[in-house]
């Protein structure tokens, strides 16, 4: 057993006494979006309630919801851990089924995906660091079909996801 404690980073609460700032969010609460019921996002901790530190989402997807293709992102990592269910990922260089407790971490650029194929549904934790204002593009990704290519395009870039 080693004494020596790694290095932390530096303080960021310098104020003398602590205060009293935690919150909770119980797990009976409502989505906060449902895309066409086939996506449920339930916000945990987005970017404001972090000062952007990190994007907490509780994500739920129908039998069969379906998930994004393959894509990266170049100012955030992304994580999964699977909930519920089974969930098919991306990790770069082929699909996987990944089910309960199972983990996927993604650096920035790298190579990820997921989908529900099942006939089940299933749940699964998200976590991006630093926070970015995903709840922008999970809630406006219907409007991508209004859009020329080209608007769809530059709506992709501006939301930190490239597809390969």
């Amino acid at each position: 057993m080693s004494l020596i404690v790694p290095p932390y980073p530096p303080p960021r609460y310098t104020a003398d006494d602590p205060e009293v700032s935690a919150w909770v969010r119980r797990g009976d609460q409502p989505a906060d979006y449902d895309a066409f019921g086939l996506v449920k996002y339930h916000y945990l901790a987005n970017q404001q309630q972090t000062d952007g530190d990190y994007g907490l989402y509780r994500v739920e997807i129908s039998p069969r919801g379906g998930g994004p293709a393959p894509h990266y992102h170049r100012a955030m990592s992304e994580a999964f851990f699977v909930l519920g269910g089974e969930v098919e990922i991306h990790d770069g260089t082929d699909w996987s089924t990944a089910g309960v407790n199972d983990f996927l971490y993604v650096p920035p650029g790298g190579i990820h995906g997921f989908r529900n194929t099942a006939d089940a549904p299933a749940s699964l934790l998200m976590l991006f660091a630093p926070g970015a204002p995903r709840e922008h593009y999970f809630e406006n990704m219907g409007a991508l079909a209004d859009m020329t290519d080209a608007e769809r395009a530059e709506w992709f870039v501006k939301n930190d996801n490239f597809f390969v």
